[in-house]
């Protein structure tokens, strides 16, 4: 059993979640290609961290749902460990993430990922985000693929 909750980024096991995305990102995209926020970028009014945890307390993947400001919101951070992927955590981690957003009267979630994410891409697509154009700092890099979901309301 899997649950998620907002949670404090600063804990030594989200962190080291944040530890092993930095170290998987910068293995298939440079550091130039590689857009994610930091801890103080996380740990600031308008951003939810949400948290999924094992039973046993486990931290097994995280997403940060940051509000732009514009009715939009942005996914930062989203990472599943690799011991727990194809358990269908990353899909509840987009389903309450959604949830969260229209709770805060957003129209739509943007993000950006990578060419080299496949699996991301895919999964995207299955929970209704479309491409559209690289918007915001992702503009000009054609390493980075930018997507929507338009909320219901």
């Amino acid at each position: 059993m899997i649950t998620i909750s907002v949670e404090n980024p600063r804990q030594a096991d989200v962190l080291a979640l944040m530890e092993q995305a930095d170290e998987y990102a910068l293995s298939i995209y440079s550091a130039e290609d590689y857009h994610c926020l930091d801890i103080d970028g996380l740990d600031r009014p308008g951003v939810s961290v949400l948290v999924a945890r094992t039973a046993a307390g486990e931290v097994a993947g995280m997403v940060a749902l940051v509000d732009t400001g514009d009715s939009t919101c942005e996914i930062k951070r989203m990472f599943v460990a690799a011991p727990q992927r194809g358990l269908g955590i990353a899909s509840a981690l987009l389903v309450r993430l959604a949830e969260l957003a229209a709770a805060a009267s957003a129209h739509r979630i943007r993000l950006e990922t990578g060419w080299e994410q496949p699996d991301a891409i895919a999964l995207y697509r299955k929970q209704g985000y479309v491409h559209i154009e690289n918007f915001g700092p992702y503009m000009g890099d054609a390493s980075s693929v930018c997507m929507e979901l338009t909320l219901a309301g």
